[in-house]
């Protein structure tokens, strides 16, 4: 009983991420009563062959027009023939009501959805009697289906295959083997280096973890090794405590992002020679929690023992009187880790989780103390970090990722404790490091820097018929720093010459394509600064003349899963 209009609608351009369909319009409040559309067929996205949406509305109290019903329906399948699934999604909606005082416990917290404690241990009566809409026939084989298709042979192999890729174990019982990455690696201190290792899984305990591993180059012909326990004091909050022992050789001055030194990735796509790498022993407890979703603090004691392996030199001296040398670092120190995301949501599994993120920007705080004379510790410290990242969407020119980062060290420690900018000695690209900048080229204790790149999803490509086939993505970005260094922790330094303090910003620029068969990413890079024939010089004299000289222009590579 109400006039409406119908009107349907088509993507002006190919390959735009716009959608096709029709809708209907109330002829006297202009209010959609229902809406039918689906993604363009030829727009730039992956993985993802159809997508249909319906959304019907009603109007409550001849009022306000409310969302009755909103249905979902994605095809999902890494090509456009084979294997794939189908996700559904219908959300209903009744009883409405307006102009009633809601209790301020309602909207505490930060969680937009609370799912209760028992919900998914419901009754099948209790969701007959409360669905809105009952199940049609083709809904409820569905159940049946999916329980058949998990004891099939081929869906099972399909799975183990994605779970290996994706975490790089094998479960086998109650270990996870792995990461299968790291069984073989080389580098010029270990030679070729051998790791076996695991973790125990979720038919193990879905509380406790063990892990370890064993590792052994044949060049030094030396044994490493590495444990570790943790366990979920509770779910909801969530709590864990863990504790984890490490003797291995390590890469410093790397990014957290970057693949650790015993990647074989890593080892294949090598730019220069694995010369600075340090023995590091570690021993480490920590306790953290969570407040509420996507609020967290994490309180940690670390002891590491440092010793340069290969051209590495650590000497710094130990009195005023510059008269006696040490070249192994031993520090203990206690950190405070605080991580911030507006209402951030999860993919939980049983012990681990994944998070799908939010629309603001994520906050990380890290305050660490060193203690001096604890557990043989030779420095007194303190030292803060502050981390903002996040994106913003600039319809239709696709979205900017940035990083702004700043820190501070307060007393008097060799550089390995000071900020070791990361750099990149890989053909891998790092969005977190400087991929031009060669480790322990420069080091502060303090700096700013900030990193930002640009994804235009397609949006110039798109429109040149080739390019448009082949489906790439334009990406362009910009990363610099600005730091200092103090003249106390030059002065303790056997060498202060061994890196450089930034007197100027360091700066570089990238411009690349993304999703080239959907799956890499090539970027080309410029260094803009410290590279005149003077720092060269400055760089040879440091490091050696048969040390890999910073250059102008490279290019980084990369493996990504994007939509």
């Amino acid at each position: 009983d109400q006039w409406c209009f119908k009107l349907k609608f088509k993507p002006r351009r190919a390959q735009e991420l716009t959608f096709t369909g029709d809708f209907w319009t109330h002829d006297t409040t202009w209010a959609v009563k229902k809406i039918n559309m689906r993604i363009a067929q030829d727009a730039n996205i992956n993985w993802i062959n159809d997508l249909a949406i319906v959304q019907e509305y009603q109007r409550v109290e001849n009022k306000q027009w409310m969302l009755s019903k909103d249905m979902l329906v994605i095809d999902f399948a890494a090509r456009e023939e084979g294997m794939g699934f189908i996700g559904r999604k219908t959300t209903s909606y009744k009883k409405f009501k307006f102009n009633q005082t809601i209790s301020e416990e309602i909207f505490k917290g930060t969680e937009n959805i609370i799912v209760i404690d028992d919900a998914i241990s419901r009754s099948s009566d209790y969701w007959v009697k409360e669905r809105h809409d009952s199940l049609n026939e083709r809904e409820q084989k569905i159940y049946h289906m999916v329980d058949t298709i998990k004891t099939l042979p081929a869906f099972k192999t399909y799975v183990d295959i994605i779970t290996l890729f994706f975490t790089g174990y094998k479960t086998i019982g109650n270990i996870d083997f792995g990461p299968y990455y790291t069984f073989f690696s080389f580098n010029d201190v270990e030679g070729a280096r051998f790791r076996f290792g695991g973790r125990t899984s979720n038919n193990f305990s879905t509380r406790l973890e063990l892990s370890g591993y064993l590792a052994y180059g044949t060049k030094d012909q030396e044994l490493k090794y590495a444990g570790g326990i943790r366990y979920m004091l509770n779910k909801k909050p969530r709590q864990f405590i863990g504790a984890n022992y490490k003797n291995d050789i390590q890469q410093l001055g790397q990014s957290d992002n970057a693949f650790q030194d015993d990647n074989l990735l890593t080892s294949l796509f090598r730019s220069s020679p694995s010369s600075k790498l340090t023995r590091i022993e570690q021993t480490k407890t920590w306790y953290e929690m969570e407040w509420i979703p996507g609020f967290s603090n994490k309180i940690t004691m670390t002891r590491n023992v440092l010793s340069p392996l290969g051209s590495l030199d650590y000497s710094f001296y130990t009195n005023r009187e510059h008269t006696t040398l040490e070249n192994v670092i031993t520090s203990t120190e206690i950190s405070l880790y605080t991580r911030f995301l507006y209402r951030e949501k999860f993919v939980n599994g049983k012990l681990d989780r994944v998070s799908i993120g939010s629309a603001y920007p994520t906050v990380q705080l890290n305050y660490r103390v060193g203690l001096k004379d604890f557990i043989k510790s030779d420095f007194d410290y303190q030292a803060v970090t502050l981390k903002i990242d996040d994106q913003i969407k600039i319809k239709p020119f696709g979205y900017t990722y940035y990083v702004i980062q700043a820190g501070k060290t307060w007393g008097t420690v060799p550089y390995p404790l000071l900020e070791l900018h990361p750099g990149n000695e890989s053909y891998i690209y790092d969005y977190a490091a400087f991929n031009l900048m060669n480790y322990y080229e420069f080091v502060s204790d303090y700096y700013i820097s900030m990193y930002a790149t640009h994804h235009f999803d397609g949006f110039f490509l798109d429109k040149i018929p080739l390019f448009r086939k082949l489906k790439w993505r334009e990406i362009a970005g910009i990363k610099s720093v600005i730091g200092s260094l103090s003249t106390s922790n030059l002065d303790i330094l056997k060498n202060p010459n061994a890196f450089s303090s930034l007197s100027k910003p360091y700066t570089e620029v990238s411009a690349g394509v993304e999703n080239i068969l959907k799956i890499f990413r090539i970027e080309f890079i410029w260094r803009l600064n410290y590279i005149d024939k003077e720092y060269i010089e400055l760089y040879k004299t440091r490091f050696g003349n048969d040390a890999t000289v910073p250059v102008r222009f490279g290019f980084r590579a990369s493996f990504q899963l994007v939509f």
